[in-house]
């Protein structure tokens, strides 16, 4: 079910397993990547809603939440910490994707505390977008989103979900996906993810063109203790592209952390 609070006088919304959240359930919190909503997730929370506790964030301007986005992901660490606040949900895992991996890294430098653990999918220190994307969008934003859309997704999987990633990016406003790209872009954390002190598990398709798992191996080697699940047949869409293997591993992950960790 979606469900809204207000957050700093805008209604956010988020899709959730529940109304209220079930006592001994692990919680798992999703963040979407830029110019996305809660659905990119689909098939995790679908899949996953009976096990776990989950909440699926529409970020500020994004799907059916109100607000005008931001340009930095400090700013939306923010948003994302005041919502965790209203839910009441505790110490849940923070799983990010692309723009939202680079939210649950910041997120746990700045207030790991409030976590339990960490899993950044298809994201970096670092996250550099090319400047004739972030000038087309202001020029061509139809072009661009057909161009980025077809390299998110590996060669075997377009024809299947390839129509699924244009639309979804099409339904951003280009003007809150530029301002997303540019956060990433902006993104240089290489110094800071060593103070991660909670458990991590990098996750990446082996065959992503936007976020080169080579990004993912820098996050495992440099976050203590951090675990890299390389997503086989797939691109940047890996939890839509292979959502049984991404499923497997997330859920192996959120269930082997320590009991302390649990509560």
């Amino acid at each position: 079910m979606v469900i809204f609070h207000e957050i700093s006088g805008a209604k956010i919304a988020c899709w959730a397993s529940s109304q209220n959240f079930a006592d001994g359930k692990k919680a798992l919190f999703f963040i979407h990547g830029s110019g996305g909503d809660h659905r990119i997730w689909i098939k995790q929370y679908t899949r996953l809603k009976d096990e776990f506790n989950i909440a699926a964030i529409d970020l500020p301007g994004h799907g059916l939440s109100e607000g005008r986005g931001e340009q930095d992901v400090s700013q939306y660490v923010e948003w994302v910490r005041k919502f965790i606040a209203a839910l009441a949900l505790e110490k849940p895992v923070l799983i990010g994707h692309s723009l939202g991996a680079a939210i649950s890294l910041v997120f746990a430098i700045k207030y790991g505390e409030m976590l339990s653990a960490i899993v950044p999918v298809g994201g970096g220190a670092r996250m550099p977008v090319n400047a004739m994307i972030l000038e087309g969008l202001k020029t061509d934003p139809d072009s661009v989103i057909a161009l980025a859309a077809k390299f998110s997704v590996t060669r075997e999987n377009r024809e299947r979900l390839l129509r699924t990633v244009i639309e979804g990016l099409s339904r951003a406003n280009p003007d809150i996906l530029y301002g997303d790209l540019l956060a990433c872009d902006r993104l240089d954390i290489g110094n800071e993810v060593a103070s991660i002190g909670k458990p991590t598990l990098v996750m990446c398709g082996a065959d992503d063109k936007m976020t080169p798992p080579a990004l993912s191996q820098f996050l495992r080697d440099n976050i203590p203790g951090a675990q890299l699940s390389l997503i086989e047949n797939s691109g940047h869409m890996a939890m839509l592209e292979n959502a049984e293997t991404f499923n497997g591993a997330l859920k192996s992950f959120a269930l082997s952390l320590p009991d302390m960790e649990r509560r």
